[in-house]
């Protein structure tokens, strides 16, 4: 090319692009979207609840109800439906959850004057980037507008809406040069697109059907109008700085930087925030996404998810960055760096990541998760935060503190971020996996704590951000209460009586019997902030046999919580009497049930193991079979859970419209709840208590490993863990290739099944 250079060239055509105009989502009646959301829950009965907003600023409720007509003032259509959800599930009226709903409205509605409720927290946001992939890639509108009605109902005013971006993209690269061949190569699995998106990775399980890329496109349209009539603020995304292989190839001269290759995976590209083609790359994004969804006022860029910055000046110290959470990557060393120039290097990149935001709308706010400054806090010093957050006008930016209950205290040792507006919040849930944990006390103590304390600077608002949906509802209810200061939230009441309230919402009905066994089954699994073993030994899994085999198991510290008390709580819910036609008291016992058996089972695995390695060939063989004899009924209890394995895999094969597009998604599915990457240590990260993983999946690996340890023990030829994890890798990777059919089967009596369950874990 003669006269210009590409990157000029490349840029003159970016300045030339039509921008058209955007679609418009404006809401004509205010109060619409939340009445249409109260008419979803309560049906014809709606009617009796009149909805006004007043025009104030700050969020709140009033709710007033008199002669069975119920008012209720607010301050945003959130608020409304925050307002009226409180009213209901404080008469022990309704409870909307993941696990289903329960509306039973008495014949009058009660009196009641709430005065008015407000919130410290001038936005409660929801969600995590990482749950796109783990728990909604293969949602349709039905299934989201479930959701948003949940959103509503809990107060929550600021979603992440990362869905349908995937068609902006495509169509930025296109006018970037790149074929359509070479985006085939590009974009990542369905399942897999979050971790795409922070340039983690880069064309896993490649192509994605287009297919998919459109009906995104359609959803992400229909999500953010509804968002928007009910008066939310989504967070919409950004230009991060990942670039594909392909456009690097094509542009020696511009600076992009390899990073390091993510648990397994092949390396990513970066483009530098100083090299001119960001600031052009990243507005023009901004553009095209606002032609096709609307204009935003937040936007997410998250650009070092997990991912060190380069600091030196051509990006080569990025290979050998260390990931400092202590699951990966340990043998890797950190570059040391002159903390002079990584303060100058992390300052500018701040600064640039803004300015390209800004570039195209000057009114937008940077948004980022601060999840790596506790995951990376060997580099994320409160120096190097300092700087990378130094040159952003406070206003500008807005942190998402994500990780307080894994790496609590990060916003303490920055100053509450320097002045910067943030969010407080909680992960959760990692991976979608689902046992049973949560600490109530925990949330009440340390939500609480934050109103009224001088050291949080700009706070702004309060979070949950889960990996996946699904489990442990019961958090998510308490800590949205607690937000805005209900029942045992925010310093009020206690979380016994918080309890008592959500019970009476969640059956229908409580009892003294109930209510102190739910206060024993608290007390023993409800006090774990992070479920402790999901990490052990470098391998994930929500419990010890959700991970990939290893004879090590033998010396497993144990899980937390108190056993014994969960046992007691599991004997007095399968004692009590006239709940069984309740079918969220069902699921809450099933998930109880399974629990116990699950750690049981783990210790009945190691007890397995460690009879073969004494020579025990008989006690070894007595624990085997009782282990096989539980897995199958556990699997066989969970058939009653919203979730299974078929469901899973029913769900995106729903959404094909060819039967090769079926095959693909079916292939996704498959592989995020098993091997993930099966490069990595990613393999079971989103394990699955749910019927068919047990008994056809972790079962017969675990048989395979016991089977070995056996033959080792008889032959007297030492185990081989090595050998085996290769062998066992293998047939994962078989596993998730079958076209094996899996079904839902239903047990005939829960309740009956589960006391079957409890007697056989009593037994020696």
């Amino acid at each position: 090319m003669s006269g210009i250079s590409r990157r000029q060239a490349l840029m003159q055509t970016l300045a030339a692009a039509a921008f058209t105009t955007a679609p418009a989502f404006a809401a004509e009646d205010k109060t619409a979207a939340a009445r249409a959301v109260l008419g979803r829950l309560m049906g014809k009965r709606a009617k009796d609840i009149t909805l006004s907003l007043t025009g104030a600023t700050e969020p709140y409720f009033g709710v007033k109800s008199a002669k069975g007509r119920v008012a209720i003032e607010g301050s945003s259509p959130v608020a409304l439906t925050r307002g009226a959800y409180a009213y209901l599930t404080s008469i022990g009226a309704a409870n909307v959850s993941w696990e289903g709903n329960r509306v039973a409205l008495p014949a009058t509605l009660p009196a009641a004057d709430t005065g008015k409720v407000t919130t410290p927290f001038a936005h409660r946001v929801y969600m995590n980037t990482c749950t796109f992939g783990y728990t909604t890639p293969f949602w349709g509108w039905a299934r989201w507008q479930q959701e948003l009605d949940w959103m509503a109902l809990h107060g929550i005013d600021m979603p992440l809406a990362m869905e349908g971006q995937e068609y902006v993209w495509q169509s930025l690269w296109r006018e970037l040069g790149l074929s359509d061949g070479e985006l085939g190569d590009y974009f990542s699995g369905p399942a897999f697109t979050p971790w795409h998106r922070m340039g983690n990775i880069e064309g896993y399980m490649a192509p994605v059907p287009q297919a998919w890329i459109e009906k995104k496109r359609v959803l992400q349209v229909k999500l953010l109008k509804s968002m928007r009539d009910l008066g939310m603020t989504p967070i919409l995304p950004a230009f991060g700085g990942y670039v594909p292989k392909a456009f690097a190839q094509k542009h020696p001269e511009a600076r992009i930087y390899p990073m390091r290759p993510w648990e397994g995976f092949h390396e990513t590209y970066w483009l530098d925030p100083a090299d001119p083609l960001f600031a052009v790359i990243a507005k023009r994004f901004i553009e095209l996404y606002t032609a096709t969804y609307g204009e935003g006022q937040y936007y997410l860029a998250d650009s070092f998810n997990e991912m060190l910055p380069p600091i030196s000046k051509d990006g080569s110290d990025v290979k050998n960055a260390k990931y400092g959470d202590g699951t990966a990557n340990t043998k890797e060393t950190e570059t040391v760096v002159d903390p002079a120039l990584k303060a100058e290097r992390l300052a500018a990149y701040g600064q640039a990541i803004y300015n390209s935001i800004r570039g195209a709308n000057p009114d937008a706010v940077w948004v980022m998760q601060g999840w790596l400054f506790g995951a990376d806090k060997h580099f994320w010093s409160a120096d190097a935060i300092g700087a990378f957050l130094s040159k952003v006008p406070d206003d500008k930016l807005m942190i998402l503190d994500i990780g307080n209950d894994r790496y609590p205290g990060v916003w303490q040792t920055t100053d509450a971020f320097q002045g910067k507006p943030w969010i407080y919040g909680y992960v959760h849930n990692y991976g979608a996996s689902n046992p049973v944990y949560a600490d109530l006390d925990f949330y009440k103590s340390d939500i609480g704590g934050l109103d009224g304390n001088p050291k949080t600077g700009a706070l702004k608002g309060f979070g949950m951000f889960p990996e996946g949906l699904h489990n442990n509802s019961i958090a998510y209810e308490y800590c949205y209460d607690a937000a805005w200061g209900i029942g045992g939230g925010g310093g009020k009441g206690s979380v016994d009586d918080w309890i008592a309230t959500y019970l009476k919402g969640r059956y229908g009905r409580t009892t003294p019997a109930l209510l102190s066994a739910w206060g024993d089954y608290r007390r023993s699994v409800y006090t774990t902030k992070y479920w402790t073993p999901r990490w052990w030994n470098k391998a994930a899994g929500a419990y010890m046999v959700f991970k990939r085999p290893q004879a090590a198991i033998t010396s497993f510290e144990g899980h937390p919580g108190d056993r014994a008390l969960l046992h007691k709580a599991v004997t007095e819910f399968l004692s009590l009497k006239g709940l069984e036609g309740s079918p969220l008291y069902r699921h809450d016992v099933i998930d109880a049930v399974r629990h116990l058996a699950s750690e049981e089972i783990d210790y009945i695995l190691i007890g397995a193991i460690t009879d073969y390695q004494k020579g025990d060939l008989a006690a070894g063989d007595a624990k085997r079979a009782k282990f096989t004899e539980l897995m199958v009924m556990v699997d066989a209890l969970l058939g009653d859970q919203p979730d299974t394995l078929s469901s899973w895999i029913d769900e995106a094969r729903a959404y094909g419209d060819t039967k090769p597009e079926s095959d693909y998604y079916v292939l996704n599915a498959k592989a995020q709840v098993t091997v993930w990457g099966g490069l990595g240590n990613l393999n079971d990260y989103a394990s699955k208590a749910w019927q068919g993983m047990y008994k056809d999946f972790y079962l017969p690996r675990w048989t395979r490993l016991l089977a070995a340890v056996r033959q080792s023990a008889v032959t007297g030829k030492a185990f081989d863990q090595v050998a085996f994890t290769r062998d066992i890798t293998a047939w994962e990777q078989a596993w998730v290739k079958t076209n094996a059919t899996f079904t839902r089967r239903r047990p005939r009596d829960a309740f009956a099944l589960s006391r079957q369950i409890l007697k056989r874990l009593s037994e020696a």
